[in-house]
């Protein structure tokens, strides 16, 4: 194998083993994937939000974001509220232990990819967003991805025909 090549696979390993110890860090700290931090984070501002709109936020479907609110409302994390105008929408809330949680959780690789990102000039990031789609390309990795660095299965990419549309 070519030093070159060496050189890509042993950075991609670097990232990839960064993400893995951030998801365990934080699952030692809090009990929550990367996945389920983020979805949180969103709902994070004292106000209701529907499970559309938070998926939306983060790039996910619509059923991949009821499998995150039913696992983080068995957590506690999460309340559910029916609409009184109309019944069938959900409104999401976190609740009292949500918030604490998200108190203690630890800054995780997405907040120090993106507060390193953003510093960066313009053209730098699109030459890097270039360099890595080029190397998902080449990997074969063809599906959508939500952005969120993490190996949670949740958020694995649906391969059966009847997968519901991004919202």
């Amino acid at each position: 194998m070519q030093a070159p090549t060496k050189t890509a696979l042993s950075a991609l390993r670097k990232i990839l083993r960064k993400t893995e110890l951030n998801s365990k860090a934080l699952m030692r700290e809090t009990g929550l994937t990367p996945s389920q931090l983020i979805f949180m984070q969103i709902l994070d501002d004292g106000a209701e939000h529907t499970a559309g709109a938070a998926a939306l936020r983060m790039g996910i479907t619509q059923a991949t974001a009821t499998a995150l609110i039913h696992k983080l409302e068995a957590l506690g994390m999460v309340a559910r509220r029916k609409g009184e105008a109309d019944r069938r929408q959900v409104w999401l809330s976190l609740t009292d232990k949500g918030r604490a949680v998200l108190e203690i959780a630890p800054d995780g690789a997405h907040a120090q990819f993106h507060a390193a990102f953003s510093r960066l000039a313009q053209w730098e990031q699109l030459m890097l967003i270039a360099a890595l789609e080029r190397i998902a390309d080449m990997l074969g990795a063809e599906d959508d991805s939500a952005p969120v660095l993490s190996a949670d299965p949740v958020l694995a990419p649906r391969l059966d025909a009847d997968a519901d549309p991004a919202p």
